[in-house]
């Protein structure tokens, strides 16, 4: 069996008397896509804050190809090739789609190069006509996009999504499917979502958080039916 490409070991978060996270065992495949889901307060931001250097566990490690990255700062796990897109855009209203573009994409490229890596992002989110615009002027959707199109255009292996299709449209809930569908044919994702339709759209397995410990992981359609997870999260929309 392949290493994993990431992978906790009895991964804890403690902040003071509260456990946010207890004892989290959690391995990711290459090129897998994993759904997070659970009730607010689960410990996913957490354990998403733990993965990526914003914060150091209380206890447990954290390994990236094989690599201990529990204790290391967020650039460094960024440089190992772990990108994160926020629920809220972290954008420069100010520039246009293409220049933020451009400053992730100079961060590995210079010259004709990194311009080609910004017309390939624009293309891949769907945002080329709109390049030009300020990204202040744009539409909560197509915020995001840009955002991923940051985080894309520094070419990680694993990409880290939370809430993506939060506050979107029925139509940019659909495009961001298909992009995320596509994404995961050259990387690895691991996605933090509410939105059950948007899970079944693009989910094959799921791990479900509950009081800072994993619940249960299977695949969507089990999860769609275990009573357990119906209790504390699904409740009326697993049904519809």
């Amino acid at each position: 069996m392949a290493a994993p490409l990431l992978q906790t070991q009895d991964l804890s978060m403690h902040f003071g008397g509260v456990r946010a996270v207890r004892h989290v065992n959690f391995s990711l495949a290459e090129g897998e896509l994993r759904c997070l889901i659970g009730p607010n307060g689960a410990g996913k931001s957490t354990f998403f804050k733990m993965l990526t250097g914003q914060l150091e566990p209380t206890h447990g490690q954290v390994l990236f190809r094989g690599k201990d990255i529990s204790h290391a700062h967020a650039h460094d796990i960024a440089r190992l090739g772990i990108g994160i897109k926020t629920q809220v855009p972290s954008v420069f209203d100010g520039l246009s789609v293409r220049e933020n573009i451009w400053l992730a994409a100079n961060r590995l490229h210079s010259g004709d190069e990194a311009r080609r890596v910004v017309d390939e992002m624009l293309q891949r989110v769907g945002l080329a006509n709109g390049a030009e615009r300020l990204v202040g002027q744009l539409a909560h959707g197509q915020r995001q996009w840009v955002e991923l199109g940051l985080v894309l255009a520094t070419d990680p292996e694993l990409i880290l999504l939370d809430e993506p299709a939060a506050g979107m449209t029925h139509e940019e809930v659909n495009k961001t499917a298909e992009l995320v569908r596509e994404i995961n044919r050259t990387k690895a994702l691991i996605v933090v979502e509410h939105d059950m339709q948007f899970i079944r759209m693009i989910a094959k397995q799921v791990t479900v958080f509950n009081q800072g410990s994993v619940l249960v992981e299977d695949t969507v359609e089990n999860i769609m039916r275990n009573p357990k997870v119906r209790d504390i999260y699904l409740g009326k929309q697993a049904a519809a």
